[in-house]
């Protein structure tokens, strides 16, 4: 399978064959590489359950987030390429080890294998797309009726921290229009009689040290369709890689930051879904990447 990729807000127009990536921004050829297939618990309760979701770790990104916790696979590049069957076969694999759901992490530039590894096998539990946000309206339509669950990030409003950070200035430009894509396709949060998720959109926002007025700005304009989507709200940062550069990110947060954005997630009326605790945070929350499952 070859073919130039524009699936990513990027757009660069990369040559993509099955091993290799001509010029592309994320650096992952057309085939599906992958850095781990397992159980994962670390996900919000209705998506963890008690047996875990499916898991599946995707390489490559078309973000280079300076905090990624993911880094050597979302940047390194680290994992393993497969075929379009074998990723099948991993959906069928990961339900018969009794996975809730099938939870795809980072997808979007392998959208278009996505939908034919699911065309070959439907998984007969909910289809997790869990992105960083950063999406194109065009991609996403691809996957209309394919996907139950979206689990998308909302990182930044602002332009200049877009850059900074994750070295996207467009980021919110892309993530609102792409947010509303998910919850038009999913509907409302809908879950089962055990509280397991079956279908809708969560949106993540992970708080950062020193950059509260920037989160405020994000739940403003979260609050603007609250009733389309649930939010969490996540106090999991932990420092990760060089970045003695920006100010305040070489911390956890305090309590009275995740207190304060508590008390202003609530104040806008924003009820429906979750809350982090501080002791999230730490490298603990962060799989082993050794092909596992793959």
């Amino acid at each position: 399978m070859e073919f130039i990729c524009n699936l990513c807000p990027r757009q660069c127009g990369a040559k993509r064959t099955e091993n290799e990536n001509i010029g592309g921004y994320c650096g992952m050829p057309s085939l599906p590489k992958i850095a781990r297939a397992a159980l994962h618990f670390g996900e919000e309760p209705c998506i963890s359950g008690t047996r875990g979701s499916g898991t599946i770790f995707f390489s490559g990104c078309p973000l280079n987030c300076r905090f990624c916790q993911n880094a050597p696979i979302s940047q390194g590049g680290f994992g393993q390429t497969i075929s379009i069957q074998r990723l099948a076969d991993i959906f069928r694999e990961l339900e018969a080890a009794g996975a809730h759901n099938i939870n795809l992490v980072n997808p979007g530039h392998f959208a278009n294998s996505i939908c034919k590894a699911i065309e070959l096998y439907t998984p007969k539990i909910p289809v997790v797309y869990n992105s960083g946000g950063y999406e194109r309206v065009e991609t996403l339509k691809m996957l209309d009726g394919k996907i139950n669950v979206y689990l998308p990030d909302c990182k930044y409003v602002d332009v200049a921290l877009s850059k900074t950070l994750s070295d996207a200035e467009d980021y919110f430009q892309y993530a609102e229009d792409a947010i509303l894509e998910m919850a038009r396709q999913t509907g409302p949060v809908q879950l089962g009689a055990d509280g397991l998720i079956r279908g809708g959109t969560i949106v993540r926002h992970l708080v950062l040290p020193s950059h509260t007025k920037e989160s405020m700005a994000v739940l403003d304009k979260l609050a603007q369709h609250k009733d389309k989507f649930w939010v969490s709200l996540m106090f999991q940062y932990t420092p990760i890689g060089d970045i003695s550069d920006i100010k305040g990110l070489d911390r956890t947060l305090t309590q009275r930051e995740c207190d304060k954005m508590l008390d202003y997630m609530l104040s806008l009326g924003i009820t429906d879904g979750y809350t982090q605790s501080r002791a999230s945070a730490g490298v603990h929350m962060i799989p082993q990447f050794d092909l596992t499952g793959v």
